[in-house]
């Protein structure tokens, strides 16, 4: 049976702890019926997130080409993670921090910060954090 041959760009989105990507489920799976190699990611993605702490979920676009090749952009972590993380560590601490993590990355620049807070408190209410102005 023949493969059949990419025409075109082919995505593909993961979440994989930083420092712990393996060939193992999810990622190699998933890159796997693209036909990429998935050792190949796990090298760039563990040594590209080598300066975030061990274990922080970064979710990440995989671009896979006809070719075969692949690009990837790593994002900020989720909101969900970062609020959990600030509640969790001190709960009587403000999270203002997390718009202004977020807003340093590329696709959210374009949104104000105001718009990005509000964004930040519907999630975190959301998921069961009280949020008091």
């Amino acid at each position: 049976m023949a493969r059949n041959v990419l025409s075109k760009d082919q995505f593909v989105k993961l979440i994989v702890g930083a420092g712990q990507a393996s060939p193992s489920p999810p990622v190699g799976p998933a890159l796997g019926s693209k036909g990429v190699k998935s050792m190949d990611f796990c090298k760039e993605f563990n040594a590209r997130t080598a300066h975030i702490n061990v274990g922080v979920p970064i979710p990440a676009r995989v671009t896979v080409r006809p070719d075969r090749s692949f690009a990837f952009d790593l994002r900020t972590p989720t909101t969900t993670y970062l609020l959990l993380n600030a509640a969790l560590s001190n709960p009587e601490r403000t999270v203002s921090v997390v718009p202004c993590i977020k807003h340093t990355e590329t696709r959210l620049s374009g949104l104000s910060l105001q718009g990005l807070c509000k964004s930040v408190i519907s999630q975190a209410k959301s998921i069961g954090i009280k949020v008091v102005p």
